[in-house]
Protein backbone atom coordinates (compact mmCIF):
# COMPACT_ATOMS: atom_id res chain seq x y z
CA UNK A 1 0.00 0.00 0.00
CA UNK A 2 2.92 2.42 0.51
CA UNK A 3 4.06 2.20 -2.46
CA UNK A 4 1.06 2.77 -3.95
CA UNK A 5 0.71 6.18 -1.98
CA UNK A 6 2.31 8.86 -4.35
CA UNK A 7 0.25 7.71 -7.15
CA UNK A 8 -2.97 7.92 -5.24
CA UNK A 9 -1.96 11.62 -3.52
CA UNK A 10 -1.22 12.55 -7.24
CA UNK A 11 -4.87 11.44 -8.64
CA UNK A 12 -6.62 13.01 -5.42
CA UNK A 13 -4.68 16.48 -6.68
CA UNK A 14 -5.56 15.80 -10.69
CA UNK A 15 -9.11 15.66 -9.13
CA UNK A 16 -9.40 18.23 -6.72
CA UNK A 17 -7.82 20.69 -10.33
CA UNK A 18 -10.00 19.13 -12.62
CA UNK A 19 -13.01 19.88 -10.47
CA UNK A 20 -11.94 23.39 -9.59
CA UNK A 21 -11.54 23.98 -13.33
CA UNK A 22 -14.71 22.67 -14.23
CA UNK A 23 -16.68 24.94 -11.49
CA UNK A 24 -14.85 28.09 -12.62
CA UNK A 25 -16.10 28.05 -15.77
CA UNK A 26 -19.25 27.33 -14.65
CA UNK A 27 -18.86 30.49 -12.97
CA UNK A 28 -20.81 33.63 -14.57
CA UNK A 29 -18.56 36.95 -14.63
CA UNK A 30 -20.26 39.92 -14.16
CA UNK A 31 -20.56 42.79 -15.94
CA UNK A 32 -19.22 46.44 -13.99
CA UNK A 33 -17.93 48.33 -16.82
CA UNK A 34 -18.19 47.90 -20.56
CA UNK A 35 -15.68 49.90 -22.69
CA UNK A 36 -15.83 50.88 -26.46
CA UNK A 37 -19.42 52.70 -26.08
CA UNK A 38 -18.25 55.07 -28.26
CA UNK A 39 -21.90 56.20 -29.46
CA UNK A 40 -22.84 56.26 -25.52
CA UNK A 41 -26.11 55.08 -26.37
CA UNK A 42 -27.73 52.74 -23.75
CA UNK A 43 -26.45 49.41 -23.49
CA UNK A 44 -28.63 46.32 -23.95
CA UNK A 45 -28.48 44.63 -20.04
CA UNK A 46 -29.13 41.13 -19.18
CA UNK A 47 -30.84 40.34 -15.92
CA UNK A 48 -28.56 38.97 -13.20
CA UNK A 49 -25.38 39.63 -15.42
CA UNK A 50 -24.42 43.26 -14.29
CA UNK A 51 -23.77 44.73 -11.18
CA UNK A 52 -24.08 47.96 -9.41
CA UNK A 53 -20.79 49.95 -9.98
CA UNK A 54 -21.69 51.74 -6.80
CA UNK A 55 -22.91 48.96 -3.96
CA UNK A 56 -21.55 46.06 -6.06
CA UNK A 57 -24.95 44.48 -5.88
CA UNK A 58 -26.17 42.02 -8.83
CA UNK A 59 -29.36 43.76 -11.04
CA UNK A 60 -31.86 41.96 -10.76
CA UNK A 61 -34.90 44.51 -12.37
CA UNK A 62 -34.51 47.06 -14.69
CA UNK A 63 -37.19 49.33 -12.94
CA UNK A 64 -34.91 51.93 -11.43
CA UNK A 65 -31.86 50.98 -13.72
CA UNK A 66 -29.68 53.85 -15.31
CA UNK A 67 -25.96 53.94 -16.92
CA UNK A 68 -23.34 56.23 -16.69
CA UNK A 69 -21.08 56.83 -20.06
CA UNK A 70 -17.86 58.86 -19.47
CA UNK A 71 -16.96 60.45 -22.85
CA UNK A 72 -14.12 58.00 -23.69
CA UNK A 73 -16.89 55.64 -23.80
CA UNK A 74 -16.89 53.52 -20.89
CA UNK A 75 -20.22 52.54 -19.55
CA UNK A 76 -20.87 51.90 -15.53
CA UNK A 77 -23.94 49.98 -14.29
CA UNK A 78 -26.63 51.25 -11.73
CA UNK A 79 -29.70 49.53 -9.84
CA UNK A 80 -31.01 52.66 -7.87
CA UNK A 81 -31.15 56.06 -9.17
CA UNK A 82 -29.83 57.28 -5.98
CA UNK A 83 -26.33 55.13 -6.81
CA UNK A 84 -25.34 56.80 -10.02
CA UNK A 85 -25.61 60.15 -8.27
CA UNK A 86 -23.60 59.07 -5.40
CA UNK A 87 -20.89 57.25 -7.61
CA UNK A 88 -20.67 60.16 -9.96
CA UNK A 89 -20.24 62.75 -7.12
CA UNK A 90 -16.61 62.93 -7.67
CA UNK A 91 -15.71 61.70 -10.90
CA UNK A 92 -13.88 64.52 -13.12
CA UNK A 93 -16.14 63.97 -16.23
CA UNK A 94 -19.48 63.72 -14.18
CA UNK A 95 -20.49 66.94 -16.15
CA UNK A 96 -19.82 65.44 -19.60
CA UNK A 97 -21.15 62.01 -18.29
CA UNK A 98 -24.09 61.29 -20.36
CA UNK A 99 -26.48 59.53 -18.25
CA UNK A 100 -29.56 57.34 -19.38
CA UNK A 101 -32.44 55.97 -16.46
CA UNK A 102 -34.93 53.61 -17.55
CA UNK A 103 -38.24 55.71 -17.29
CA UNK A 104 -41.25 54.26 -15.35
CA UNK A 105 -43.91 55.81 -17.47
CA UNK A 106 -42.81 54.85 -21.02
CA UNK A 107 -40.73 51.64 -19.85
CA UNK A 108 -37.38 52.80 -22.43
CA UNK A 109 -34.09 54.68 -21.65
CA UNK A 110 -34.21 57.91 -21.45
CA UNK A 111 -31.81 60.84 -20.92
CA UNK A 112 -31.16 61.14 -16.69
CA UNK A 113 -30.82 64.51 -17.45
CA UNK A 114 -34.24 65.64 -18.56
CA UNK A 115 -35.74 63.46 -16.69
CA UNK A 116 -38.80 63.98 -13.55
CA UNK A 117 -37.70 61.75 -10.38
CA UNK A 118 -40.45 61.06 -7.82
CA UNK A 119 -38.90 61.46 -4.63
CA UNK A 120 -40.91 58.46 -2.34
CA UNK A 121 -40.61 55.18 -4.71
CA UNK A 122 -39.35 52.08 -2.86
CA UNK A 123 -36.19 51.98 -4.63
CA UNK A 124 -33.08 48.41 -4.53
CA UNK A 125 -30.92 50.68 -2.03
CA UNK A 126 -33.97 52.46 -0.79
CA UNK A 127 -33.13 56.15 -2.04
CA UNK A 128 -36.77 56.82 -3.53
CA UNK A 129 -36.14 57.85 -6.65
CA UNK A 130 -38.30 56.84 -9.85
CA UNK A 131 -37.53 58.31 -13.26
CA UNK A 132 -40.07 59.34 -15.24
CA UNK A 133 -40.12 60.85 -19.11
CA UNK A 134 -43.31 62.58 -18.45
CA UNK A 135 -43.76 65.48 -15.61
CA UNK A 136 -46.30 64.62 -12.90
CA UNK A 137 -47.02 66.63 -9.85
CA UNK A 138 -44.66 66.24 -7.06
CA UNK A 139 -41.76 65.03 -9.43
CA UNK A 140 -38.32 66.85 -9.47
CA UNK A 141 -36.06 67.51 -11.78
CA UNK A 142 -32.57 65.98 -12.49
CA UNK A 143 -30.76 69.15 -10.71
CA UNK A 144 -32.78 69.11 -7.55
CA UNK A 145 -32.90 65.13 -7.24
CA UNK A 146 -29.27 65.05 -7.40
CA UNK A 147 -29.61 67.53 -4.93
CA UNK A 148 -31.36 66.13 -2.21
CA UNK A 149 -29.30 62.97 -3.10
CA UNK A 150 -26.28 64.65 -2.25
CA UNK A 151 -27.74 66.46 0.79
CA UNK A 152 -28.93 62.83 1.85
CA UNK A 153 -32.45 63.57 1.78
CA UNK A 154 -34.10 60.74 0.43
CA UNK A 155 -35.81 57.61 1.82
CA UNK A 156 -33.11 56.73 3.87
CA UNK A 157 -33.15 59.57 5.97
CA UNK A 158 -36.11 58.78 8.77
CA UNK A 159 -36.70 62.47 8.73
CA UNK A 160 -37.38 62.94 5.23
CA UNK A 161 -38.82 59.28 5.05
CA UNK A 162 -41.42 60.14 7.51
CA UNK A 163 -42.35 63.37 5.80
CA UNK A 164 -42.43 61.67 2.58
CA UNK A 165 -44.55 59.08 3.68
CA UNK A 166 -45.99 59.35 7.04
CA UNK A 167 -43.73 56.60 8.99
Amino acid sequence: MKKFMPFIVVGVLIVIIITVFLSLAKVQHMVVIKEGNVDKLPIKMELHKYQDSDCGMVIDDLTYASQVIAPDGRTWFFHDHGDFVHWLGDKPFADKAVIWVMSRDTHKWIDGRKAYYTLNELTPMGYGFGAYEHKKEGMVDFKTMRLKMLHGETLKNPKIRKQLLGR
